[in-house]
């Protein structure tokens, strides 16, 4: 028991940055759990944009990534995103890392090696590559220049994509049905995702007067939850959503294999609920889009999303060729969150003008029985009124 402290008060007084560990080979896994200051371990080929935003929201105090965060295939975003937030970032540094070190023990990292301190020495445990601002630039020049042979790569996958799931994209073969009501509404879907706590903000003046369908994407669903609202349906193969919010009264649907499997019905059947299978290939963003506008939606906002070539590569999988073709059938419904916010300026509606012409009125009438001017003005017009009166009793 007294080691852990030993260690910590040895490291005190060492460079470098001293944490507790927490390692996982999923990015998003060990988010859930990270601390301010604590030493993320992760295997993470190529770290995309979502992934370091989550570490560096979650203030790390150090990322340790036993595979290369630029491989070279394309110009991933993740790692300068890192870098530019003062997190050191250790690259490379081999997969054995995960052997040597324990969840919960405290290491140190001094440029490019990690140390494990003990009360009289420090033994290191791995090293890898500190990268800094040069050399992710270096890095970066390079994968543009095989930028092409990922381009031909993503084309390939789309084609083949879309001989798999012809009959899903064009015709909606393969939808299941819903409880939740599409038709002729709009559909707000929400990954957690690109900027989207932004985008969310930004866009209550226009929840607030449309009042559109809420569909939470996995952890999308906790994204609405932050913000107050609570999502109508939650699709997803339900690993990174909160019990919590599966619990808030939302249609479940299942996103599951092509084959029928669905590993996320485990999890709704331990907690005593139901979801709705849609077996689909792609990912549950597209399973979301796909459902919407085959359910009749008129139109539908995407909050969090792939919009651009660069955040379709920058996923780093082949699945986002679904992510592509899904867009181009649902196209003419689709709309950018950002558009939405940059192009949509509240009305006044109907009700609210008769309340502020009542409102005004109510301030005249208060002003005329408590002011002398006020008081003033009501004689004459009692004064005319009376005059009237008379008069139309002379004629008849």
């Amino acid at each position: 028991m007294r080691m852990p402290m030993l260690r910590r008060r040895r490291s005190e007084g060492l460079p470098g940055v001293t944490g507790v560990v927490r390692l996982d080979h999923r990015t998003k896994n060990i988010t859930k759990r990270l601390k301010p200051g604590e030493i993320a371990i992760i295997d993470h080929l190529d770290i995309d944009r979502v992934s370091a935003e989550a570490l560096v929201a979650c203030e790390a105090g150090a990322v340790i990534n036993v595979r290369p965060s630029v491989s070279g295939r394309y110009p991933n975003l993740g790692p300068e995103i890192i870098v530019e937030a003062g997190i050191p970032l250790i690259d490379d540094v081999g997969p054995d890392l995960f052997s040597q070190v324990r969840e919960g023990e405290v290491l140190r990292v001094d440029g490019d090696t990690i140390y494990r301190d003990t009360a009289d020495k420090s033994i290191a445990v791995g090293q890898g590559t500190k990268h800094t601002d040069e050399s992710l630039a270096k890095l970066m020049h390079s994968a543009r220049e095989g930028l092409s042979a990922q381009l031909e790569a993503f084309a390939a996958n789309t084609m083949e994509y879309l001989k798999r799931e012809r009959e899903l994209l064009l015709d909606g073969i393969g939808v299941p049905d819903v409880r939740t009501a599409f038709e002729g509404r709009h559909v707000l879907i929400v990954v957690r995702g690109y900027d989207y706590k932004e985008d969310l903000v930004a866009l209550r003046p226009y929840i607030r007067e449309y009042r559109p369908l809420l569909v939470g994407v996995d952890g999308g669903a906790d994204a609405l939850l932050e913000v107050g609202l609570t999502p109508d349906m939650i699709v997803g193969d339900m690993d990174s959503v909160s019990d919590n919010a599966l619990s808030s009264g939302a249609e479940l649907v299942v996103h599951a294999y092509r084959d029928g499997r669905a590993p996320g019905a485990g999890r709704l059947e331990r907690m005593g609920l139901s979801g709705v299978p849609f077996p689909a290939a792609g990912t549950s963003e597209d399973v979301a889009m796909l459902l919407a506008d085959h359910k009749g939606a008129e139109l539908i906002v995407a909050v969090g999303t792939h919009a651009t070539l660069m955040e379709f590569l920058d996923k780093g999988r082949s699945g986002m060729a679904s992510t592509f073709l899904t867009r181009l059938r649902v196209g003419g419904k689709l709309v950018d969150a950002k558009g939405v916010s940059r192009l949509y300026h509240s009305r006044v509606s109907t009700s609210l003008m008769w309340l502020l012409v009542i409102a005004g009125a109510a301030a005249v009438a208060a002003a005329l029985f408590s002011t002398p001017t006020g008081q003033a003005y009501l004689d004459i017009i009692g004064s005319w009124w009376d005059r009237f009166y008379y008069w139309l009793r002379g004629l008849f």
